[in-house]
């Protein structure tokens, strides 16, 4: 069943991207939306399994490890005044904002503010595509973006430890801070001393495809480690890409990784999105769904547009930025599960927050595409 489900998969992936491109829009928009029309909630061709999920997440792994590889790590720091302001701008406006569109729906103040926090998270997953496609990704909005997402996925999951500290969950925050702390030192020091020594000790093994083998196995340790520090997989991808990119073997890696991922494990990422989607009983909820996602739109775009031209950005790009942020991705997924098993968030308004986290995924790169494009940029990067 498996075999089939992913040839299914492949096949629709691409005529919906091919679609999309000719319709001028990304093609990770139609992937997105193939999804759903395979998924139970339209066609019930593909179900989401274990294996199908397992798949995803490699995806969306080698996907965040290409953005790595292609990063340029001079830009990366010449932005880093950038990358702090979107970051933070698009943290406080929609955690402002989500704090009092809960309280207005009557919830507690603790729960006022893990809506907030939830719709202050940000995955750039689905942004990275849409910034390769329109050959965004190695400029300063694209690497501003990059570096907002760390600062957001940080700042984040801290946020919400120390909320869950407060709101009677088991969780030490000193504990968190520390591990994340451990993380991010680990992973600096590891890319600068023990990654060239691993790539070049690995690559004379006699045995084939050692140089790709060595990378992927970096990839995948980070992204567990990131993940097991409480800092999301996607950004420990990001690290060891970024870490391979100052290597010899960077271009090597870079082909038979694109190649790997961009034929099996990405499309199967983008359409998986749209196949968890449950839309069963939504109508009851229509308005509270519309409203939560303009919020949730509006506040991102708003909040990292305005972080972006505080850092000199042109309003063009700071705004091709914003867009970049809105969408929420597998992280504010990740946050909603938390949200619903600590009593933070009722199964109606958990189901609710899925499907506003799919538009906010959905409406991201058509945005992007409007902003980048429609005008010429004014690439004023601080």
């Amino acid at each position: 069943m498996l075999i089939l489900q992913l040839a299914i998969i492949l096949v629709a992936a691409k005529i919906a991207g091919h679609i999309s491109v000719r319709l001028g829009q990304p093609s990770v928009l139609g992937k997105l939306l193939i999804g759903i029309v395979l998924g139970p909630s339209v066609l019930g061709l593909v179900t989401e399994t274990e294996t199908l999920a397992a798949f995803s997440q490699i995806g969306v792994i080698l996907l965040m490890f290409i953005a790595g590889l292609e990063t340029d790590l001079d830009e990366f720091k010449r932005t880093g005044k950038a990358s702090t302001f979107v970051g933070f701008g698009g943290i406080i406006v929609p955690l402002a904002v989500g704090y009092f569109a809960g309280m207005m729906m009557d919830l507690t103040s603790f729960q006022s503010l893990f809506l907030g926090l939830l719709l202050s998270a940000t995955s750039v997953s689905i942004s990275v595509q849409a910034l390769k496609e329109m050959k965004q990704l190695k400029t300063p909005e694209g690497t501003a973006i990059l570096g907002a997402a760390v600062i957001d996925d940080v700042v984040v999951i801290i946020a919400l430890a120390f909320l869950m500290s407060f709101a009677g969950g088991e969780v030490d925050l000193s504990i968190v801070i520390l591990k994340k702390v451990l993380f991010f030192a680990g992973a600096i020091l590891v890319a600068w001393k023990v990654v060239p020594w691993f790539l070049e000790k690995f690559a004379s093994l006699k045995v084939t495809e050692t140089v790709i083998s060595a990378a992927l196995i970096i990839c995948f340790v980070y992204a567990y480690l990131a993940e097991y520090t409480g800092v999301a997989a996607i950004i420990g991808a990001y690290i060891a890409g970024v870490a391979i990119s100052v290597t010899s073997f960077k271009h090597e890696v870079f082909e038979k990784v694109e190649t790997i991922g961009y034929s099996i494990f990405v499309p199967v990422f983008f359409a998986s999105i749209g196949i968890t989607a449950q839309f069963s009983g939504i109508m009851n909820h229509l308005g509270l769904i519309v409203v939560l996602s303009i919020v949730a739109i509006l506040t991102k775009l708003v909040g990292a547009a305005i972080g972006a031209k505080l850092s000199g950005f042109g309003w063009n790009s700071s705004l091709g930025i914003g867009a970049a942020m809105v969408s929420r991705g597998e992280v504010a997924l990740i946050l909603a599960a938390i949200g619903l098993e600590s009593k933070l968030l009722n199964e109606d308004l958990f189901a609710v927050l899925v499907v506003v986290i799919l538009v906010t995924t959905i409406v991201t790169p058509p945005m992007m595409k409007w902003f980048f494009t429609s005008k010429k940029q004014t690439k004023t990067a601080a």
